[in-house]
């Protein structure tokens, strides 16, 4: 369909699709967070089980452009939210039964929870992805950005709400109470979601009906060829492979730190784990600093093109990685203060990075072989899940075996973070390779009349 049919979305329908989004994660914070305390603390198990099942929901996430193509293939968005969060609110559940169940019975609670945490990551992938590509599709190009930042704040909005609420139903703590509460959730979840999405591709099917022309036709046609062939056929674009490589590799760089900021802190300075939680606090601030301020500064632009907000993911993770290297200076500097204000500028800049990133995707999406966004949707949301997956064992992994190298933790943590600033200058490189491959490919296309 051309740009000029095209009907786009307003902020209202973007807001509810946000409403999905805090859905998903108002489920994925309950297994991911929650049930991973319960296992390690009420039921004294070895942390490596909830570690490798979180694992596991990321590393099944490979399934994304499967899943993508088949949202391609019915060119509707709809039916693969619904069915992913219904996935998704299932293997809730069963994760919260199958944590029950430990208590009793060690093999038969690790066979469900297994099965459940296989259930979320092929939910999260369906809703996941399938909601990236209505996005990708229906916002006006100069909002993308500005969508990406309402959806994903209503996500961690999701994620906040939900860990305080569900807080306070489980005092005190029963397994019984832990499953009255992820059901209630899951059901919710599901409600918001299927109201959310109501009608929400029915007027871009009117559109089209009202306006048959041949090529568009075409178009929406599924064509017959298999998730093979089509993966190989976007695969063969040089852009999605070099976005490929950056999603892969910003988002390692991303998540590595995660696990290792706070001990860190602990061993450098001494923080209390009260003051840890309150430098956890601090980061996520300037995370949501660095969203607002990017959503709000690419909404008022008069003009917003691929370019600038390539131009905002590569100063962003250049400026992440100088973030970085005032993490490793503060050691030797011994200043509270600035390490405080490197971590807080880690966060307005890894925010800015992430939600240009996003709008970039959503962009590229739509752009290259006919009709394949879900596909490209996909390949990159399992490059993100396979680097969230690998960014916690490897972060941790570097940490301890540079500890036993350097021998002093506090060197240990400072060398990981700078290994990951360097990822943040390559990830900056990948970003510009891919931005100069569009516009040789617009020049192309120009010479050859297309």
């Amino acid at each position: 369909m051309s740009a000029s049919n095209t009907t786009y979305l307003t902020w209202p329908q973007i807001a509810r699709l946000g409403l999905v989004q805090a859905s998903l994660g108002s489920i994925v914070v309950l297994t991911t967070s929650l049930l991973n305390r319960v296992m390690v603390v009420e039921l004294a198990l070895p942390a490596i089980l909830p570690g490798a099942l979180v694992a596991l929901h990321y590393f099944i996430q490979l399934i994304r452009p499967r899943m993508g193509f088949g949202s391609d293939q019915t060119r509707r968005a709809s039916p693969w939210i619904r069915g992913g969060i219904l996935v998704l609110a299932s293997g809730g559940v069963l994760a919260a039964a199958s944590t029950v169940l430990l208590s009793s019975s060690l093999g038969l609670g690790i066979a469900l929870a297994t099965v459940a945490f296989l259930m979320i990551g092929i939910g999260v992938s369906s809703s996941g992805t399938a909601l990236l590509v209505l996005l990708a599709k229906r916002v006006e190009p100069k909002k993308k950005a500005a969508a990406a930042t309402c959806v994903w704040l209503m996500m961690i909005f999701g994620f906040a709400f939900t860990a305080s609420v569900s807080g306070k139903f489980l005092t005190p703590f029963s397994f019984e109470r832990l499953l009255m509460v992820s059901s209630t959730v899951s059901v919710i979840a599901v409600v918001v979601t299927f109201l959310a999405i109501w009608g929400m591709e029915s007027p871009v099917a009117k559109t089209r009906m009202l306006t048959p022309n041949v090529d568009e036709v075409e178009l929406e046609t599924p064509s017959n060829v298999t998730f093979r062939e089509a993966f190989a056929e976007v695969w063969k674009e040089s852009r999605v492979r070099s976005f490929t490589w950056f999603v892969f590799v910003s988002m390692l760089a991303y998540s590595s730190q995660d696990l290792i900021l706070e001990p860190f802190a602990a061993v450098a300075f001494g923080f209390t784990p009260a003051e840890t939680t309150t430098l956890s606090g601090l980061q996520n601030g300037g995370v949501l600093v660095g969203m607002l301020v990017l959503a709000f500064v690419t909404s008022k632009a008069k003009s917003q093109t691929l370019t600038s907000l390539s131009n905002w993911t590569i100063g962003g993770c250049l400026a992440s990685a100088l973030a970085m290297l005032g993490l490793v200076l503060s050691g030797p500097i011994a200043n509270v203060i600035f390490f405080k204000v490197a971590v807080f500028l880690l966060g307005i800049f890894n925010g800015a990075f992430s939600i240009a990133a996003i709008g970039s995707m959503m962009q590229f999406a739509s752009v290259g072989s006919a009709r394949r966004e879900g596909v490209r949707m996909g390949i990159w949301g399992a490059s993100q899940a396979m680097a969230f997956g690998l960014g916690g064992i490897i972060g941790t992994g570097l940490s301890d075996i540079a500890r036993i190298i350097l021998g002093d933790p506090a060197s240990a943590y400072a060398f990981v973070f700078f290994l990951e600033g360097v990822l943040f200058v390559v990830a900056a490189y990948l970003s510009y390779q891919t931005r100069s491959q569009k516009q040789t490919n617009n020049m192309s296309s120009h010479l050859v009349g297309v």
